[in-house]
């Protein structure tokens, strides 16, 4: 693989002989090449070389194979971690490691899992990653509605750098989205120097931290490849000096949901993006969120889908489900939820809530993993506000799926 920047974030790439069109991203979901080239606007030109090295492997990283060749020299460390990590070898090779920064910044999205972890940091500024049309690539995902994202960003009132980008539609398959899930930073990294930033908050929670996400394994994943420190892709940020830092890693979707419904933030809080004036209600994550709000607020549940749905065939059948430790909590707190679509999932689980009251609390060792600048910010805020898992709880994490 050969990458070039230039002006303006524009980014192009040529694949090597040995690379693939189809390849696969960190949780081993394949994907195909669509275009060679993509634009990251709102950047500037002369960033840390590193930092434009890990930027663009968030992008090429799931179709390169053997080696990657940079525009610009890169740090020895930085590419001893890609060879180490990926088997891939980097180069050139001469630029010293790049400094870590003073501050932490937000990748925001507006959902209740980045909105609870921007609630943790009061302080801290938000990077915002806003889908633009490619030029040269059919946007077959017109629904999405990005501009109503980028607009609620604006209304938080927080310090907000807004990034364009085009780089999803680098996917012909299965849709426009992410090569990998660490492209929505691929701005934010590009931003580092601009602003002082040695980490990079995200808001994934436990579940996909340590329950192993919704898409490749539901199991305990201490290793998780993706977004452990240890892992690949925390030593490669580490390596640029923004550190991946996972304010919210310890706690359930119910707790990010109680804590952004619960902030000065809630008028902005957005996990759906096919509506304009609020949530579509009609899609699966629309049903989904819905089920932990509800049971969040100890009400009925509220949607206009019906069993024969698409959104909702699969709680027809057996699990294992996408979240299904909040399908879970969901069936054990919402009332009357036998008499919802949700009613045939009863019987697969134990829904008293004692079997779920460990995800009411933060796992322990989520905490140890921020980096030590913002983890005090970070227990404060737990302590205060969540309360810590007991050991039988702590042992429920580390125990499931086995």
């Amino acid at each position: 693989m050969r990458v070039t920047w230039s002006g303006g974030g524009s980014l192009s790439f040529r694949l090597d002989p040995d690379d693939e069109i189809t390849g696969t991203a960190s949780d081993d979901y394949p994907i195909k090449l669509a275009i060679n080239s993509c634009t990251v606007g709102g950047v500037p030109d002369d960033a840390h070389p590193d930092l434009f090295a890990v930027a663009a492997w968030t992008i090429v990283a799931p179709w390169t194979r053997r080696r990657i060749t940079f525009d610009r020299a890169v740090s020895a460390e930085l590419a001893q971690v890609l060879y180490e990590g990926w088997g891939v070898e980097a180069g050139p090779v001469g630029a010293e490691p790049r400094r870590p920064g003073s501050r932490l910044a937000i990748s925001y999205s507006g959902g209740a899992d980045s909105v609870a972890a921007a609630t943790m940091y009061p302080d801290a500024p938000f990077i915002h990653f806003r889908r633009v049309t490619h030029p040269r690539v059919p946007n077959r995902w017109p629904h999405y509605r990005s501009d109503v994202l980028a607009k609620l960003a604006e209304q938080t009132g927080r310090e907000l750098s807004t990034v364009t980008s085009d780089l999803e539609y680098t996917l012909a398959e299965p849709r426009p989205g992410y090569p990998e899930h660490h492209a929505v930073a691929a701005g934010a990294l590009l931003l580092a120097d601009r602003l002082d930033l040695g980490g990079l908050g995200f808001g994934y929670e436990m579940g996909s931290r340590w329950l192993g996400g919704g898409r490749y394994l539901w199991r305990y994943t201490p290793d998780n490849p993706m977004w452990s420190p240890h892992g690949r892709w925390g030593r490669l940020f580490a390596a640029a000096g923004v550190h991946i830092v996972l304010p919210v890693g310890g706690v359930s979707e119910a707790v990010t949901m109680r804590l952004a419904l619960g902030s000065g933030l809630r008028p902005q809080v957005r996990w759906c993006l096919r509506g304009t004036d609020g949530p579509c209600r009609v899609c699966g994550k629309c049903l989904y969120k819905e089920l932990i709000q509800a049971a969040v607020e100890r009400r009925p549940l509220d949607t206009p889908i019906k069993p024969d749905h698409p959104a909702a065939r699969k709680y027809l059948k057996k699990p294992p489900y996408g979240g299904q430790e909040m399908i879970q909590y969901g069936l054990s707190r919402v009332p009357g939820i036998e008499n919802t679509l949700f009613g045939p999932a009863l019987d697969y689980f134990d829904v008293s809530e004692e079997a779920t009251s460990w995800l009411e609390h933060c796992y322990p060792p989520a905490l140890a993993e921020i980096p030590e600048p913002w983890r005090a910010t970070a227990a404060a805020f737990v302590e205060a506000n969540v309360g810590l898992m007991s050991g039988p709880e702590v042992r429920r994490v580390e125990t499931w799926g086995a």
